[in-house]
């Protein structure tokens, strides 16, 4: 099940784990990213918190997490190279693995038809 936020965040939901990562139309919108910050395995969010930190050539965003829920491991990948996300912010470059407190909650988030709508 593929899920996004207004926040221009997408989720790949699987047996109660979103993978999470930044959306193509957020990466376009940031420009070259030269560094990303994430956040421990272990780590607990609740939906809303800023959960990790981009820095592009034109500013410093957050990434909120998407839903309530515990960080089960992290792409060190994107962290190493961070216009990885650039290249393929929706495959390679997601961000985190986020053991959702309550995998229904994702029920709640757009679909793909509904944040196309969104972004235009």
């Amino acid at each position: 099940m593929l899920k996004f936020t207004e926040e221009h965040e997408w989720l790949k939901v699987e047996g109660g784990v979103a993978t999470v990562g930044i959306t193509e139309h957020a990466a376009g919108q940031l420009g070259d990213l030269v560094f990303v910050e994430l956040p421990e395995a272990g780590a607990t969010f609740s939906k809303g918190d800023s959960a990790a930190t981009v820095e592009s050539v034109k500013a410093a965003s957050d990434v909120y997490c998407p839903l309530d829920g515990e960080i089960v491991e992290i792409n060190q990948a994107i962290v190493d190279d961070p216009s990885l996300v650039n290249s393929d912010p929706q495959g390679a470059a997601w961000f985190f693995k986020l053991k959702l407190a309550d995998p229904r909650s994702a029920d709640n988030l757009l679909d793909e038809a509904a944040y196309k709508e969104l972004v235009g």
